[in-house]
């Protein structure tokens, strides 16, 4: 992710935001890490997060939690060095509970590419099953699935 240069253009940010949730959907907290400085402070909800072991503490506590986690992001704005994105993903808990999260983000980057703040604001849902609507096996998102704005998200 840190290899898309700055200032930002539609296409790079587009690329920018893929590439963030392709990280995710991968729910390696060690490799999501690496595209955050290591200072990097984040706000998640209520929670204040600041560094790259805190984040790997975060995601860890969140995938062990969320189970069976995938997610969609979809470029809201961007400016030369700050993307805001809004994005859905769905999960269930150890009793079998499923939601969809839906929230937004703020991205800031320093001039490496690298995100120095992130702050995100997110709702769950709580839906039955047969509500989901993201399928592919776990890990990144296939091309030909369709995005949030394709889904009525």
């Amino acid at each position: 992710m840190s290899s898309l240069v700055l200032p930002f253009t539609l296409e790079t940010a587009t690329q920018k935001v893929r590439l963030a949730e392709d990280g995710w959907n991968s729910r390696d907290p060690e490799r999501v890490s690496l595209v955050y400085t290591p200072d990097s402070r984040w706000r998640n909800r209520a929670e204040f997060i600041t560094g790259r072991a805190e984040i790997v503490a975060f995601l860890t506590r969140k995938w062990a939690k969320e189970l069976d986690y995938r997610l969609i992001k979809e470029i809201w704005a961007f400016t030369d060095h700050r993307i805001a994105v809004r994005f859905a993903y769905e999960w269930h808990d150890d009793s079998g509970n499923w939601f969809r999260s839906y929230g937004n983000e703020n991205w800031e980057f320093d001039a490496a590419g690298l995100m120095q703040r992130r702050f995100a604001c997110i709702n769950d849902l709580p839906i039955r099953e047969s509500e989901r609507k993201y399928h592919w096996p776990l890990g990144r998102r296939p091309d030909d699935h369709p995005g949030l704005t394709e889904l009525g998200l």
